[in-house]
């Protein structure tokens, strides 16, 4: 039977810790003279941390315990925290009067959280700082994971927090890189915190001032992609910028957990990892294809290639900037965008999408079958970093893949019954479980989401989280035998 004491006592110190992180915007706010902002990220501190603390208390372990999370309540935990934070991190936007409707607010909160980039604002900058800073943040907080960013900080919880870990990140695996899971959490968000300080300077250096530096660099690490600027990073029409970030994109693409070994000194690892090999060797493919396409509307290899490699990152990594509208380029260009659609980053990276060791593993897979066949009896091994694979891998492997695509196939449908075009409505169901953003046709670069009804809306919301939190976390709480008593 489900305890939904411990859940709630885990949640509520989460949202306390969001609630902190508003104190940021709301500075901002007050240093712009934007009084009706910060009384509205005021007003959201205030109440979410008396609300939390009243339940926090009243769902305490008795005898001086600690709560110690089963399976199914550490999915149910997970997903209940992120609906969680973007409910109570969309009320600034509507108190503030930014996005007036909370349906809007939540949508775009969701979005921020998840990563996904898509928005609902047809007017960006207009908007005030604060605001735009808050919108941001989410990017960077959602990014490496708001559990993970809590059993960092909060490892007293006592909650076991491997399961947690697990519901939450991206990828087929968890890749512990220290003894125990909360000092994994603390060494991914250092690395975190290291990158986004670096590539903040990077792009100041390019002439971008602090807050458009930061607000850029939440998007890139969380390979999010939301901007303070209408025309995206466009706007700077800057190469210089435009490389920074697509660099940056890569190693936010990348599995984090190669970065400490890199650090460790442990080169070999990295040059045998069969799933860093196929995603540097996809990305640069495409690029060179997309830069061959673009020749004639660029007018020279240099140009071509630094929009085809901003653009190719900005794809296989989900993050969703833009410096140019990809809707308008040659068909081959956009089928290849269209194909690192359904690829996505690495496993334990920001990025969204199926993840690169997936298709790689289900590749391999296809492969070994047609070997099998010519020669029955042969034996052939799915080999991932010159280790075999085992079964039950390569079981959930196929499975997540069966639901995602049954997540496409349902949004799709929901989508297209509101009267949205075939091309539309597919790409919107790929761009928000796929955590992506932008798409082609009604929602390519230069257009947004605000024509969607509010129901559509808010069945979007739900596919950015289950894209998110890698689909078999939400929706394993949609089966029965979940809430079962046994």
């Amino acid at each position: 039977m489900i305890r939904f004491s411990p859940v709630l006592h885990i949640v509520s110190l989460l949202l306390i810790l969001i609630s902190l992180f508003m104190l940021l915007p709301a500075g901002i706010a007050l240093y712009n003279g934007d009084i009706e902002s910060a009384e509205a990220f005021g007003f959201t501190i205030i109440f979410t941390i008396v609300l939390c603390t009243v339940l926090w208390l009243l769902s305490r372990p008795k005898n001086g315990t600690k709560h110690h999370l089963r399976t199914r309540e550490g999915f149910l935990m997970v997903t209940a925290s992120w609906i969680a934070a973007s409910a109570v991190g969309a009320l600034p936007f509507v108190l503030s009067g930014a996005i007036p409707s909370y349906t809007d607010a939540f949508f775009e909160t969701m979005s921020g959280f998840t990563t996904t980039g898509a928005s609902i604002l047809t007017a960006i900058e207009p908007l005030p700082r604060s605001i735009l800073f808050w919108r941001s943040l989410t990017h960077w907080l959602g990014g490496m994971g708001i559990v993970v960013l809590t059993v960092a900080i909060l490892p007293f919880l006592g909650v076991g927090g491997v399961q947690l870990v697990r519901a939450e990140s991206p990828g087929p695996t968890l890749d512990k890189i220290a003894p125990k899971i909360t000092q994994t959490a603390k060494i991914l968000w250092y690395l975190y915190l290291a990158l986004t300080v670096l590539e903040t300077i990077l792009l100041m250096l390019g002439g971008m001032d602090l807050f458009d530096a930061l607000t850029h660099t939440f998007g890139t690490l969380a390979t999010g992609g939301f901007s303070p600027r209408n025309a995206s990073v466009g706007a700077y029409n800057s190469g210089y910028i435009d490389w920074v970030i697509t660099i940056f994109m890569m190693m936010a693409g990348m599995n984090f957990g190669l970065y400490h070994k890199l650090l460790n000194g442990d080169i070999k690892d990295i040059f045998r990892n069969t799933e860093l090999k196929a995603y540097l060797g996809i990305f640069g493919i495409s690029v060179l294809i997309i830069t061959i396409s673009l020749l004639d509307i660029y007018g020279g290899f240099g140009k071509a290639l630094r929009f085809a490699g901003f653009q190719a990152a900005s794809f296989i990594t989900t993050t969703g900037y833009a410096t140019a509208d990809f809707d308008l380029w040659p068909m081959a260009a956009k089928g290849v965008l269209f194909f690192l659609m359904f690829v996505g980053g690495c496993s334990g990276s920001t990025g969204g999408g199926p993840k690169v060791i997936r298709l790689v593993a289900l590749f391999k897979l296809a492969l070994n079958e047609m070997r099998y066949m010519s020669r029955p009896l042969g034996i052939f091994r799915v080999r991932i970093n010159g280790e075999p694979v085992k079964k039950d891998f390569l079981y959930a492997v196929s499975g997540f893949v069966l639901l995602y695509l049954l997540c496409l196939m349902v949004v799709t449908i929901v989508v297209s019954i509101f009267g949205t075009d075939i091309t539309t409505g597919f790409t919107t169901a790929l761009v928000t479980v796929g955590n992506i953003g932008p798409g082609f046709g009604k929602i390519g670069p230069t257009m947004n989401y605000a024509f969607y009804n509010p129901f559509v809306k808010w069945v979007l919301s739900a596919a950015m989280l289950a894209g998110r939190l890698e689909v078999y976390t939400v929706l394993i709480l949609l089966t029965p035998s979940f809430w079962s008593r046994r």
